[in-house]
């Protein structure tokens, strides 16, 4: 086995600027779109300083070549189709869908969570799976709170199956879209939408059999044993006023007042701000602050039974203030894209005053968040994190209504206007003039936006708000990488690399190797940073074994596209998560026997019909 000789310095400098991207990737501390501006300007400095003369193309590269993903058609299709699909469910054009579900959902449970895994599965082949996922999420959670069962086996699997239908069509999901526009860059072959339905359609009924019959059996209960809670545990604060039946009760005779069920984890007396240990005998004092630790329904019966009230740290004066009484309700509000609070904070919004609201807690990433001294008005949000909020039932409702929050309360009902029909067939219009080759898809999604901005089903406003940076940037510097991977080597020292260590194995195997390579590394990194870096070795790898580079790229695309495994692989995983109350646990025992699934079936499938 002869590893072949290292590259030019060019080559190594972009492979280890490759690791750190993935690194930085991954990092939480730092926003994605920092790491990804970060990693297209140290690409630019380094082709400004140290020229690269390729040879092949007989020029030298040009740095400023790497802004072109700004304008990629890949990324303008993926911004049309994110508006798109926010104008399907702001027009409620899925309601209908929703409400039927729900009424099949009473006749025959089994049946009904079988056509929901083939109903996510259908919208996510067309339309982003966020909003697929926003729109079965409170039909699911309502269905367990009036048959009072276990959610746990619903929200999961449905989750994962709009991850599986994504892998349909070139426009399914934007990693989809970046594989397709390389390989079509670099003049190796042209996807039309949908080409590799068939292998996709013959792993999703493997992965639906799979979600709809066996996954359920693997999930333990996660939701708490009442009926008509929410699964998520929150960590809130109760004041305890001069007329509170706790006032100058023990913590023991505070106990007893809730038979036994509330568990106080620390207390603060406000004169000096101290924290004492809740034993047995400790009085408490008006001022005195209660920490506990449990789900909004007893928290809010707790609030009652001891006549205290929930504190907010989310007042005008930025001091912690005691909630009003009256008409209060609690609600549990998912931060999704589109809603503007995405990277910033209450404070900065102005959210909470806006709508009159306070917020008592915060939950991110399956447990509850400590906010120490800072405040949760204070701390920078992120999609799929949960805040309890306490306020009026009018604008508990109001909420309902706004882009980009999920209200997670079993009752939500999407609205629906005159203008779904439009929204519906414009996104039809879309997908039918690209499958008959009337209009290029990246055509197609611009007009189809400026059809529902015209009709005045979206305004610039909600259009704008649809648009993740995350995305635009991320998409910008792995398209970067890629071009920067190619025209340097690197791409091709990698592949040449992969074919030497899996030259014991038949052209089947290597396919297989290199879909399996790509599927963990999605689980772990950005899907659409594993894809573009994984499609040029893909080509490499081909040209190297004198075959058809078309297996190769697609199982770069499904490899990419089997984020099963974990719940950061992908936003969606943690907007279920977080509804479900699941564990990281659970996305590894049900994840990565789906992973194995789908790679031993596509990588069949590839061989039989393409070597």
């Amino acid at each position: 086995m002869n590893i072949p000789d290292l590259p030019n310095n060019h080559a190594l400098i972009v492979l280890l600027i490759t690791v750190l991207a993935l690194y930085l990737f991954r990092r939480e501390d730092i926003p994605l779109e920092t790491s990804s501006l970060s990693i297209i300007a140290v690409l630019c400095l380094l082709f400004v300083f140290f020229p690269f003369y390729d040879e092949k193309a007989a020029h030298y590269f040009e740095p400023s070549s790497l802004f072109l993903g700004f304008g990629h058609e890949a990324l303008v299709t993926v911004c049309a189709l994110m508006i798109i699909g926010h104008g399907i469910v702001r027009t409620g054009a899925l309601e209908p869908i929703g409400r039927y579900l729900a009424k099949l959902w009473r006749i025959s449970p089994k049946l009904s969570l079988l056509l929901t895994l083939i109903l996510a599965g259908a919208l996510s082949a067309f339309i982003n799976n966020t909003p697929v996922v926003v729109l079965l999420l409170p039909i699911l959670i309502s269905v367990s709170l009036r048959t009072k069962t276990d959610s746990s086996p619903l929200l999961l699997p449905m989750g994962l199956a709009t991850l599986v239908g994504g892998m349909a069509t070139t426009i399914g999901t934007s990693t989809n879209l970046l594989v397709v526009s390389i390989a079509k860059n670099m003049g190796v072959i042209e996807f039309e939408l949908f080409d590799f339905i068939q292998p996709a359609l013959i792993a999703a009924v493997v992965a639906v059999l799979y979600l709809g019959f066996i996954a359920p059996k693997l999930l333990p209960t996660r939701t708490p044993s009442m009926p008509d809670t929410s699964p998520r545990l929150f960590t809130a604060y109760l004041n305890i006023n001069e007329d509170s039946a706790a006032n100058g009760k023990t913590i023991t005779e505070i106990i007893k007042l809730t038979d036994g069920v509330i568990k106080i984890e620390g207390i603060q007396r406000n004169q000096n701000q101290q924290n004492i240990i809740p034993l047995p005998d400790t009085v408490l004092i008006a001022g005195d602050r209660l920490k506990i630790h449990d789900y909004p329904d007893n928290i809010k019966e707790y609030e009652s039974v001891l006549g205290a009230t929930l504190f907010s740290d989310s007042d005008k004066s930025n001091e912690l203030s005691a909630l009003e009484a009256g008409d209060q309700t609690l609600a549990e509000i998912v931060i999704i894209a589109g809603s503007g609070l995405e990277g910033r904070t209450l404070q900065q919004t102005n959210f909470l005053n806006r709508n009159d609201i306070s917020v008592i807690a915060l939950h991110r990433a399956g447990k509850p968040m400590e906010t120490a001294r800072s405040g949760i008005p204070n701390t920078s949000l992120r999609i799929a994190d949960v805040l309890l909020v306490q306020g009026k039932t009018k604008q508990i409702e109001r909420l309902k209504s706004q882009q980009g929050l999920l209200i997670i309360d079993g009752a939500e009902q999407l609205p629906q206007t005159s203008k779904a029909p439009l929204a519906l067939g414009t996104l039809l219009a879309v997908v039918l003039s690209s499958a008959f080759d009337l209009l290029p898809i990246e055509i197609s999604s611009v007009c189809g936006v400026l059809v529902l901005l015209i009709s005045k089903c979206l305004n610039w406003e909600e259009a704008s708000s649809a648009l993740s940076t995350q995305v635009i940037l991320i998409v910008a510097a792995s398209l970067a990488l890629g071009a920067a991977m190619m025209s340097t080597g690197g791409a091709e020292y990698i592949a040449q690399v992969f074919v030497v260590l899996s030259s014991g194995l038949p052209p089947g195997g290597v396919l297989s190797a290199l879909m399996l390579l790509l599927a963990i590394l999605t689980n772990i990194v950005s899907n659409n940073a594993a894809a573009v870096i994984g499609t040029p070795i893909a080509i490499s790898v081909a040209t190297q074994l004198n075959l058809s580079p078309e297996p190769f790229i697609l199982a770069v695309l499904f490899g990419a596209n089997l984020s099963y495994a974990t719940p950061m692989a992908y936003k969606t995983n943690l907007l279920v998560m977080n509804a479900g109350g699941y564990q990281f646990s659970d996305f590894l025992r049900i994840g990565i026997p789906l992973v194995i699934l789908m790679w031993i079936t596509l990588s069949l499938i590839l061989n039989w019909m393409y070597l």
